[in-house]
């Protein structure tokens, strides 16, 4: 009778044992599905990023592009007031030599 007692209790010991790897697999298993889910949110969280990142760079593009125009059409701007000046100042020198010439002439008779 002693070693069915004792069968009897490595019974209980084995079930109760099995029972804890059960609960343990359970919470793996739950905690794995929690990573699970948490790895899917990074990975549209990334998703997001790079369709944000991609969307950026674009708008940069054009941004980067648009300045490049403004820089030349200022430059080109400056090219013309530039000649502008130099016109108004050749005329300007034109005007005074004529009238210092005419002022040199009349004061001589």
């Amino acid at each position: 009778m002693a070693p069915r007692m004792a069968v009897r209790e490595e019974e209980v010991v084995l079930r109760k044992r099995n029972e804890d790897l059960e609960r343990e697999l359970k919470k793996s298993k739950e905690r794995e599905e929690q990573m699970r889910l948490e790895l899917q949110r990074a990975c549209e969280r990334m998703r997001l990023a790079e369709d944000a990142e991609e969307r950026l760079c674009s708008q940069l593009g054009e941004l980067e592009a648009e300045a490049v125009n403004q820089a030349r059409d200022y430059h080109a701007r400056i090219l013309s007031l530039m000649d502008q000046l130099s016109q108004a100042q050749q005329l300007l020198l034109h005007h005074l030599h004529i009238t210092t010439t005419a002022t040199a002439t009349a004061t001589q008779f």
